[in-house]
């Protein structure tokens, strides 16, 4: 493999994860970091480390500059960009590789793709994968908007093309709503995205969030199966599983079965991500978007695959062809991870940073926790606020739901407030034993207060 050395341009969990993951290939690591992570987990865990900046993410870990220099500086041969800040920045991408060394991922040119959303939703309908109903394109104008409307029907949503990670999207449910929110939409993407650009479409209802995890080497392509996504807060998730419940072998087969086709049609390189909205009542799916990097909740699927994701898209940059058949990714039981955020869940999800004391872990046969975390660790106010991921598998989802609960019940973060009490709440609540849930359910829910309520009762009792 060309990888001898890699630079981690990323701080936190995904730190800690990608450099175990280097380690195990025999890979030296060097550690990225801002000052204020100056004494992380990943700096002490990583053979060297380099400063690239003062605290904001705008100066440090988004300064494509200062990534590329601190690599150079150390002499590196690749840089794993993990998720958020640069992971899908075709710009960074491309500037990796004119530095004269690999980007862990897909190239700039399959970034810049499947970047643009209405370029990706082109590739899927090319690649055979069904679409939402909407525009083939970006709308020219609102004229142009008000006709498609006008057939597709309310409700719909407006979404910069240049969006991501659940920014940048409308949904209006009449034309008096459509007329305010259409050039509100175009000026707000402008300014977050660079890009005014939009597209719309048709909102499914009652919709479940289903994505395929993919692996390609440019030549070959699998899937990993699939995740459910569907507890979300804000678009943000909060809560996964693998695999996704209640799908049929159909329904699984053709799903991702057309994660491939669009892979192949791109001949994608590297771990990605094809995201679906998948309708129960008529088992229909649509494509959502491709995200080209590793993703949050990649653990689920290595809980129940047995394969090593980071170090797979690692090899894969490395010039080795990828090493897994599709007839060899089998399912085996089910997991489920919870996010867990320094937030108080009782106060609106305010977050909470500070440092973190009497930390005690899990532990035991089918749990997993990937975190940064230790004794006296500061939580900074500058970034992400999430703290690790607990991870449970069982033979079968309620016996991973169940895992869950007693890892919750022993996990324990003090000196700072955490969404542990959300997660303990989810793993008793029915509905999200039986699936009866979408990708509304936990903001419709948490309407109702049910964590301030538990919180008053018990400063009450």
């Amino acid at each position: 493999m060309a990888i001898g050395s890699l630079l981690v341009a990323n701080r936190g969990e995904i730190a800690v994860r990608i450099i175990r993951a280097a380690r195990a290939l025999g890979i030296r690591t060097v550690q990225a970091h801002s000052a204020a992570d100056a004494d992380s987990l990943p700096v002490r865990m990583a053979d060297d480390a380099v400063l690239i900046g003062p605290p904001p993410a705008a100066k440090s870990y988004l300064d494509i500059g200062a990534i590329i220099g601190a690599a150079k500086q150390k002499g590196v041969d690749a840089i794993h960009p993990g998720y958020g800040f640069l992971s899908e920045n075709a710009d960074f991408a491309a500037a990796v590789t004119e530095a004269g060394m690999i980007f862990i991922g897909p190239d700039a040119e399959s970034i810049r793709l499947l970047g643009d959303k209405v370029a990706a939703r082109k590739v899927a309908r090319d690649a055979g994968v069904p679409t939402v109903p909407g525009s083939d394109g970006r709308i020219s104008g609102v004229e142009e908007a008000r006709a498609l409307v006008r057939g597709i029907g309310f409700p719909v949503m407006i979404k910069a093309a240049a969006g991501g990670g659940g920014r940048g999207i409308r949904i209006v449910r009449d034309f008096a709503e459509f007329e305010k929110q259409f050039p509100q939409a175009s000026s707000e993407a402008k300014a977050a995205f660079g890009d005014g650009g939009l597209y719309i479409e048709k909102v499914i209802e009652n919709a479940r969030h289903i994505e395929v995890q993919i692996l390609g080497d440019g030549d070959n392509f699998i899937h990993c199966f699939e995740r459910e996504c569907s507890l979300q807060r804000r678009r943000q998730k909060v809560w996964e599983e693998a695999p996704a419940f209640g799908l049929s072998p159909a329904v699984r087969k053709a799903l991702t079965e057309s994660a491939v086709a669009l892979a192949r049609s791109v001949r994608y390189r590297g771990a990605g991500t094809v995201e679906y909205l998948y309708h129960p009542e008529t088992e229909n799916f649509y494509f959502i978007e491709v995200n080209t990097r590793i993703q949050v909740e990649h653990p689920v699927t290595e809980m129940i695959t047995g394969i090593d994701l980071v170090a797979e898209m690692i090899r894969i940059a490395g010039g080795t062809p990828l090493s897994i058949r599709q007839e060899n990714v089998r399912i085996n039981g089910h997991a489920v991870e919870c996010r867990i955020n320094a937030e108080d869940p009782a106060a609106n999800f305010m977050p909470s940073p500070g440092q973190v004391s009497g930390l005690v872990v899990p532990d035991g046969e089918g749990l997993r926790f990937d975190t940064m975390l230790y004794d006296g660790y500061w939580v900074p106010p500058f970034y992400d606020s999430l703290l690790g991921k607990m991870i449970a598998h069982g033979a079968d989802r309620r016996s991973a739901i169940q895992r869950m609960r007693e890892a919750l019940a022993t996990l324990s973060i003090g000196g700072i407030k955490t969404t542990i009490p959300l997660h303990m709440a989810l793993v008793a609540n029915p509905d999200v034993a039986e699936g009866a849930i979408n990708t509304k359910y936990l903001e419709g829910w948490l309407a109702g207060a049910p964590l301030s309520k538990a919180a008053t009762a018990t400063e009450n009792a």
